[in-house]
């Protein structure tokens, strides 16, 4: 029974995919950190390394579009708790390994059960906001990943100075157990959720937002290979996949060799490298929030879809490129400063989630959330390989002018082959 009273559930709701966001960036990231040490502990090479850094990026992506099935079809609550869990336990018990391909398996386990996480982030989004509120609340869940960062750099780096890399793995691993048992206990869908008035239910769904009152004999659909094949066969949807592949690609790096850059290509103290890689992370976090906020203040000020959502993004790849300038000086501070800018660009840029929400059919949300996150992930798999061959030679410039190369290709993507910010609509299904 919903109450009558007032209610904001919606924002409890993007607080927990907050706190998720940041706890899923915390266990793709703390290898970052604990790079150097884990190379120098195992005697692990570059490309082994690199190995290292791009198996979950395969394992992550070869599930997306299953993981983006299974979020269309399983309930939320029940989901993410479990697949927080599982890939808690395996960021805990890498802190026990003693050998590269245990290491490389669990790095693997990890990608598997972090794969459905940003589909039913979207979802979820989906399902709890009206449109025009959308894009912040995109960028508000998307911000975690980089203020958590942020602040997690500093910290892990102390950490793992403390407790050395083994119990920074561990730790992570705890703090994952204990966020699923939160999930599990807060998170409704909103048919679900007894606290949510009628007030708030109507203001979503008069939004455009995909609440449905659940019924007592209703079916689940079951999953169709048209609907599969429909994912696939439209241009702006291949516009969205290609520009997010190459957004993510900077992303990678800095999730990845940023601070293995810092520290063994331009001679940074590890601590200190800790503090200086938390500024473009801040960076980025005002970026998304700007792109966000701004992209939803214009909507709301009549402003078509194709210029409020693309603004920001097109604007934010531009600036990305500016990475290349680090090539160019050995002043930490520019070097910094180049960083910081092309990470706030990639923070404009990443509301990209913003078009699935609007652009994919309404009864496949998850699944060409899938198969965006999937072709985004597969940079996760190519670009900290590439980068580990590209500076095995004790050069990193060719890495940087290898990801600036690709946010030109994003911008012409997004720019180009896109098109107009409209929902694609599917022919009814006959009986």
């Amino acid at each position: 029974m919903k109450t009558h009273k007032s209610s904001k559930k919606r924002y409890n709701i993007l607080a927990l995919i907050f706190g998720t966001v940041v706890i899923n960036y915390l266990d793709r990231t703390n290898i970052s950190v604990a790079a150097s040490a884990i190379s120098e502990s195992l005697k692990l090479s570059t490309i082994q390394m690199g190995s290292i850094f791009s198996i979950f990026g395969i394992a992550y992506a070869a599930l997306q579009i299953p993981g983006g099935i299974i979020v269309d079809k399983v309930r939320l609550r029940f989901l993410y708790a479990f697949m927080l869990l599982l890939w808690s336990v395996a960021t805990l018990f890498q802190g026990f390994v003693n050998s590269f391909k245990i290491l490389l398996g669990l790095r693997a386990s990890i990608g598997v059960f972090e794969a459905p996480s940003y589909p039913a982030n979207n979802a979820i989004v989906t399902k709890w906001f009206p449109e025009t509120e959308r894009a912040s609340a995109i960028a508000i869940y998307t911000s975690g990943q980089f203020i958590g960062l942020a602040f997690l750099f500093p910290v892990l780096t102390i950490i793992q100075d403390k407790v050395g890399w083994r119990g920074l793995l561990i730790i992570s691993g705890i703090i994952g157990i204990i966020w699923a048992g939160v999930w599990y206990v807060f998170y409704r869908d909103p048919d679900q959720h007894k606290t949510v008035s009628e007030q708030e239910l109507k203001l979503i769904q008069d939004g455009g937002g995909f609440y449905k009152e659940r019924k007592p004999n209703h079916k689940k659909e079951k999953f169709n290979w048209n609907d599969f094949s429909e994912a696939f066969k439209h241009k702006k949807l291949w516009g969205i996949y290609l520009g997010q592949f190459c957004m993510t690609s900077m992303s990678i790096f800095f999730l990845t060799w940023f601070p293995t850059y810092l520290v063994e290509y331009r001679g940074l103290d590890f601590i200190k490298s800790g503090f200086l890689a938390s500024i473009p992370f801040l960076a980025a976090f005002c970026g998304v929030l700007l792109a966000g906020f701004s992209s939803d203040y214009l909507i709301k000020k009549g402003r078509s879809a194709e210029f409020a959502r693309k603004a920001p993004v097109l604007f934010g790849l531009s600036l990305s490129t500016l990475i290349v300038g680090a090539n160019f000086t050995d002043s930490t501070f520019l070097i910094i400063l180049f960083l910081t800018i092309a990470f706030f660009g990639n923070g404009l840029a990443s509301i990209t989630w913003i078009f699935v929400s609007l652009i994919a059919p309404k009864n496949i949300i998850g699944l060409v959330g899938g198969v965006f996150n999937l072709i985004g992930g597969l940079s996760a798999v190519i670009v900290p390989f590439v980068i580990g061959i590209l500076v095995q030679d004790g050069d990193f410039s060719p890495a940087l002018f290898f990801i600036g190369s690709l946010t030109v290709i994003g911008f012409l993507s997004f720019l180009l082959i896109v098109g107009q910010v409209k929902r694609i609509e599917l022919p009814k299904k006959k009986n």
